[in-house]
């Protein structure tokens, strides 16, 4: 039997690939060509907007790695989804959502989500949901302000507890291969993905101070302002609901329960990826 999995060529799907052993593999694409050199990987050309695509891509699968990018039609392109995996008998879905999914209300694609969540709780799917906290890798788009001594994401002084993306494709591996050697379908379960430490602007500033070797400060926490800038690099509507994601992180954080961590190193197998090691593999890579 296979493993689909969807989001293949972007940097949680990808992360997976080059990790996913011991099963058969097949990468939902727009564009096969983007998938590079994977002599272990079949390549299926749809996208999630298209269900005669995902219902062809689908056939003979037997465990469904799902993501769905930010965009307007989130929910509808995740819900279809899980939808067709259902009719076409898959026993086994390992779900990328976001943590706090239903606390942030405010924030649509944290809607989306957690109005999927719903629908695979209700239903009774077999799935793992990965409640996921910020990537630490969200902040390599930073690169240009840290170099100027500025840490520009607002994400306020309650805390967030990021976590590295090859952490995030640990845990879904894990799971995938979990419910796909099953001699069953599993019952679901909900996991939450986290870093091990809890950091807010300030911490996360003196940590590229250390690892830039100039001063670092956190930037401003208007974000008004910050929505502004991001609609000069991407759609309005994107600009709107990251603004929307940092205000949640300014009021309430994003703080994993107390035993999070420990879960998912018991998962995973290895200590969770710090920030600070991060941003000096990221400080490492600029300078080369």
């Amino acid at each position: 039997m296979t493993i689909l999995v969807t989001g293949a060529t972007g940097q949680v799907g990808a992360a997976i690939l080059d990790r996913l052993h011991g099963a058969d593999i097949r990468a939902l694409t727009r564009d096969p060509a983007r998938l590079g050199e994977r002599d272990v990987v079949t390549a299926v050309q749809g996208d999630l907007t298209d269900p005669v695509s995902i219902e062809a891509a689908l056939q003979g699968v037997d465990t469904l790695f799902l993501l769905t990018s930010v965009s307007p039609d989130e929910a509808n392109q995740a819900m279809m989804a899980v939808n067709l995996a259902k009719a076409a008998g898959v026993r086994g879905i390992v779900y990328l959502s976001v943590s706090h999914a239903g606390r942030y209300v405010d924030t649509p694609h944290y809607a989306s989500k957690h109005l999927v969540e719903r629908m695979i709780w209700t239903a009774g799917l077999p799935a793992t949901i990965l409640r996921a906290n910020y990537f630490m890798q969200n902040d390599l788009t930073a690169k240009d302000a840290l170099l100027e001594g500025v840490f520009p994401q607002p994400i306020g002084e309650v805390g967030v507890a990021m976590v590295d993306v090859r952490d995030i494709a640990d845990a879904a591996v894990a799971e995938l291969l979990r419910r796909h050697q099953a001699d069953a379908s599993l019952p679901a379960t909900l996991i939450e993905v986290c870093g091990p430490e809890v950091l807010t602007a300030a911490d996360v500033a003196a940590i590229w101070t250390d690892a830039l070797g100039l001063e670092v400060s956190p930037g401003s926490a208007d974000l008004g302002a910050f929505e502004a800038g991001l609609r000069h690099r991407m759609p309005a509507w994107m600009a709107h609901d990251l603004a929307r994601m940092f205000s949640g992180f300014q009021r309430e954080g994003m703080v994993p329960a107390p035993q999070a961590a420990a879960t998912m190193e018991q998962l995973i197998g290895h200590p969770l990826r710090r920030y600070r090691d991060f941003a000096q593999e990221a400080v490492a890579s600029w300078r080369t």
